[in-house]
């Protein structure tokens, strides 16, 4: 009873119009919009980090560039909640970007959004394990946006793709 179901449940899908966002592999629209995709120069530590990651994921390099990634970093750490003495107990760390995708035949901004996501850090005794935490939570942050990035370039790609 339960394969009669599952089997209705996949038959039924069929007719809503879903299907995999990366078919046909690496010669799929998304595949191919995403290896077109040179990401410029990110400043400062996490822009560094960021770079790497979104350079990573975009499979760059491997064609020519038709497509310029911009990003802007917004990195803070913010502390709160307090001891008795005064003193912070708890960091949050906060990684925004905001990304442009333009297209480098005429410059024109063809998606320009932002994503981010944020950690919570504690704060012991050992300044050491703080900075290392807090370097840990960056280069977590940086993995997590830049996923975030590479999703939406590739929903723009399968909206604007030519059928």
């Amino acid at each position: 009873m339960k394969r009669l179901t599952a089997l209705a449940l996949l038959l039924s899908l069929s007719g809503c119009g879903l299907h995999p966002l990366y078919e046909s592999g690496s010669h799929g629209p998304v595949a191919t919009l995403l290896g077109q995709v040179e990401v410029g120069p990110i400043a400062g530590q996490s822009g560094w980090l960021m770079r790497n990651a979104l350079t990573d994921r975009l499979a760059n390099g491997k064609t020519q560039a038709r497509y310029r990634l911009d990003v802007e970093i917004d990195d803070q750490i913010l502390g709160f909640g307090l001891r008795s003495d005064n003193s912070v107990s708890r960091e949050r760390r906060t990684l925004r970007a905001r990304y442009k995708l333009v297209d480098a035949s005429n410059n024109q901004v063809v998606l320009d959004a932002t994503a981010g996501s944020d950690a919570g850090i504690d704060v012991v005794t050992s300044e050491y394990a703080v900075i290392a935490a807090e370097q840990s939570a960056l280069e977590r942050l940086s993995g997590e946006v830049a996923d975030q990035i590479v999703a939406r370039l590739a929903l723009y790609a399968e909206r604007t793709r030519k059928p």
